[in-house]
């Protein structure tokens, strides 16, 4: 009578083994289009709670939409963690993301959980970010050049090769610009404006972040970015000043998304609602990068940008990451801006 009990026990205590070395050999493949470090972080921190391996593979919001494009028939990748909305609803749109619907909606801000309806819960929101501009002190003051208040600023013979800005093809943040200028000129002005600005920018960089990195390093004198990658380089004691544009500025939505058919969908979606949760959205905080957190519970830090003092635009999400119109932005930006001789 006594040996099913001990075969049924001994049944359990294989069963157990084999799910712990399961969870042992899971794995999820990241692409990450945040900040390098904030990528590290975030995969370590998923790694050490689940046990699951994390493949992480950084690029840029532009390249890893294009990545995701490019190997639809066959996923490489399983979720797609930061970088602008504009380019995740453009995913959305076109079938290369999953719908999900997290348990952590519920603790989400409520641009955050519109953002998910409005993609038909194909992404979500992680974090807000204001446009502007990064400006060193000590080069313009070196070069005589007066500090930039406005859009119209930059337009200045002064800031001849003053300014970078990344590529709106590879760039999530330099899209968002081009979107945001558009906004708020109206496209005819927008593109007469932009490629007036376009004798002035000094390189168009792959990454939005690598304008903040040259305004560290003193390289250049302004740099179009989002603010809180302003901030943090500032606090770390280079002589940086945000601004936002008296015209008015955009912002992004940031976001995360499940890619279709990748291999590993169950630890996808626990890496998302990772994402939307307080400890992944508390990494910020301790490596000073003050976006705006869309998780409720997340303290957000005094050095923040303060979006109350800024005149932000009503940004249409909803158009300008539609794949039909992001697509047409940018072949127009290729062929009417990027084109000219400087």
């Amino acid at each position: 009578m006594r040996q099913p009990v001990i075969a049924g026990g001994m049944a359990a205590i294989v069963l157990a083994a084999l799910a712990t070395t399961a969870m042992a050999q899971a794995q999820v493949t990241l692409y990450c289009s945040i900040l390098e470090e904030q990528c590290r972080e975030g995969a370590a921190m998923f790694e050490k709670a689940t046990g699951t391996k994390v493949l992480m593979i950084r690029k840029s919001t532009g390249e890893t939409y294009a990545t995701i494009k490019a190997e639809a028939s066959n996923p490489r990748g399983d979720i797609w963690w930061g970088g602008p909305g504009d380019a995740h609803l453009q995913a959305a749109e076109e079938g290369l993301t999953e719908e999900y619907k997290s348990q952590k909606l519920g603790e989400l801000q409520p641009w955050a959980v519109r953002h998910a309806e409005q993609s038909k819960y194909r992404t979500a929101g992680t974090y807000l970010g204001a446009l502007g501009l990064g400006i060193n002190t000590e080069v313009l003051a070196r070069r005589g050049i007066p500090e930039p208040k406005c859009w119209a600023d930059l337009l200045d013979p002064k800031f001849k090769d003053e300014i970078q800005m990344a590529d709106p093809n590879s760039s999530g943040t330099a899209y968002t610009f081009v979107a945001t200028i558009v906004q708020v000129m109206g496209e005819d002005k927008g593109f007469e404006y932009m490629k007036a600005l376009h004798r002035n920018v000094s390189q168009y960089t792959k990454s939005g972040i690598a304008p903040v990195n040259a305004l560290k390093l003193g390289e250049t004198g302004v740099g179009i970015s989002f603010l809180h990658d302003v901030i943090t380089q500032k606090l770390a004691g280079a002589p940086l000043k945000t601004v936002a544009p008296c015209e008015g500025t955009g912002y992004e939505t940031g976001s995360v998304s499940l890619i279709k058919g990748g291999k590993n969908p169950e630890a996808a979606r626990r890496f998302y609602d990772f994402a939307l949760g307080t400890e992944a959205q508390e990494i910020n905080n301790r490596l000073k990068i003050y976006s705006m957190p869309s998780n409720r519970n997340v303290k957000v830090p005094a050095d923040a940008p303060d979006f109350s003092t800024m005149k932000l635009i009503t940004y249409d999400t909803a158009k300008y990451g539609s794949s039909a119109e992001r697509t047409r932005l940018l072949r127009k930006w290729d062929a009417e801006v990027k084109s000219l001789p400087r």
